[in-house]
């Protein structure tokens, strides 16, 4: 394909994608493919000759469309949100037009700088104080992973990546039993090891991290020659958006002189609102904090942002400066690989300049208010129905909530069963999970384009599927 026909190819998925968007609510949330479905439809060999565009775009509508799960679909009420606004989709194509490699500020200035500046932009809206720096990371996992990274130099005096772990401290990181997988794959990656993530258990209607028993675990550690390095604390967990107490964790933290970070990723963008800041008072004394506009805010996926109180610990703990990465006779520049564990970076910045400028915060607010106020009403009505019990209360836009009918039996079985019908059913698509051990259902409201007739709809199928399990 040369340019002159990617004029009208363009304009061609420029169509597709509206009518794709148009129409996703006539399609099945989830995937109905069974595994191998796609892989034996792919031929086994890749071709030697070209192949005409116009066959290859109806292999995407024949082979591909089908085994997938739109995460863009209006009633996607399952993990959390992956959302694309159409703003954000424009700005991602010019983004692969351009196709800018932006490692450094000498490889495209604009970029550099545009980071710099929406950063700050987030940073005043989410209400982060002056001295935060911000960078726009891939995802979460990568800001966590910076972060433990950063724990480990700090209290190793720089000697971790110089000279490795062997024959080091043994270092102890903390954290609640409630936070994401990607924690487990930081401390993994970090040569920390698994066995020296110290889970704290939790409780309250937050399901906070005991500070008490933090407390407990940092002294018995320092009593035991370990050596504690840091905390991450949660804002929003993945299995029922559990939240710890920031300011206690963090006058603990400075009393142990550990490094932090918060984990926001879900929630942390509902901090646009001011009436939502309270669930994380006391972030303005982390040493990182991070959160995912590709999430709830509508970035299109991937879009970290990434905010340090003191980015020169980070950039100490990954800098490398060989010659042909020197930008001679500038100063003052930022090179925001030094700021990212990889050494190429997207031009992430521009899809979160047109998102905010085009919807404004005011609009983006309106849309998280919607999703939590109906969420806090599908809640409410769902509690109200004989049978159903609501295991956690929302927070913002998830709860979580079990069926369990009287005389009902193995109420895990019977809660996967209702999961599984609900997503075979193809309406609406939910996810499972364990509180205190016992397997319940979440949903969750985000979906960019999501309406309060989609979410009442949630009440239908789930009420509808449960009676048909186990008739009044």
């Amino acid at each position: 394909m040369n340019w002159e026909e990617f004029r009208k190819r363009g304009a061609d998925a420029a169509h597709w994608a509206s009518d794709y968007h148009r129409d996703l609510r006539a399609r099945p949330v989830r995937a109905r493919s069974k595994p191998g479905d796609v892989l034996a439809q792919l031929p086994l060999c890749p071709p030697d000759a070209a192949q005409p565009v116009d066959d290859i775009l109806a292999d995407l509508e024949q082979t591909i469309l089908p085994g997938m799960t739109h995460w863009q679909h209006p009633r996607f009420f399952a993990y959390f949100p992956a959302n694309a606004a159409p703003i954000s989709v424009l700005a991602e194509y010019y983004v692969s037009a351009i196709a800018a490699q932006c490692m450094l500020w000498q490889t495209s200035p604009a970029a550099t700088e545009l980071e710099t500046r929406v950063c700050d932009w987030m940073r005043q809206a989410i209400g982060l104080p002056e001295g935060f720096s911000g960078v726009i990371q891939d995802s979460a996992s990568t800001a966590t992973l910076c972060a433990v990274l950063s724990m480990r130099e700090r209290a190793l005096d720089w000697a971790g990546n110089a000279e490795g772990l062997s024959g080091q401290p043994t270092l102890r990181i903390y954290c609640s039993a409630e936070v994401h997988t990607s924690i487990d794959r930081a401390i993994w990656i970090s040569g920390i090891g698994e066995a020296n993530l110290v889970r704290i258990p939790t409780g309250g209607p937050t399901r906070a991290m005991d500070v008490a028993a933090l407390r407990a675990a940092i002294a018995a550690d320092r009593a035991a020659g370990m050596l504690p390095a840091g905390i991450i604390a949660c804002v929003g967990g993945t299995s029922a958006g559990a939240t710890d107490d920031i300011a206690r964790v963090m006058d603990l933290a400075e009393a142990e002189g550990l490094y932090t970070h918060v984990d926001a990723a879900w929630a942390g963008s509902a901090m646009i609102c001011p009436e939502f800041q309270n669930l994380w008072a006391g972030v303005e004394r982390a040493d990182s904090v991070v959160l995912n506009p590709h999430k709830w805010l509508g970035a299109q996926f991937d879009c970290t942002t990434h905010f340090l109180r003191d980015p020169a610990t980070l950039v100490k703990t990954l800098a490398i400066q060989p010659e042909y990465l020197k930008t001679h006779g500038a100063d003052g520049i930022i090179n925001y690989s030094e700021w990212s564990v990889p050494l190429g970076r997207r031009f992430r910045a521009l899809k979160l300049w047109f998102l905010i400028r085009a919807h404004g915060l005011d609009g983006l607010r309106q849309m998280i208010r919607n999703h939590v106020d109906w969420t806090v009403a599908l809640a409410q009505r769902l509690g109200g129905v004989p049978g159903f019990e609501i295991v956690t209360q929302p927070m913002l836009s998830l709860f979580t909530f079990r069926y369990a009918p009287p005389g009902a039996g193995d109420l895990d079985a019977l809660t996967q069963d209702l999961v599984n019908r609900i997503n075979d059913d193809g309406r609406i698509y939910l996810t499972q999970t364990r509180i205190d051990g016992a397997l319940v259902i979440r949903f969750q409201a985000g979906a960019f384009t999501a309406t309060a007739e989609d979410v009442e709809m949630a009440f239908d199928v789930i009420t509808e599927l449960a009676a048909d399990m186990h008739p009044a």
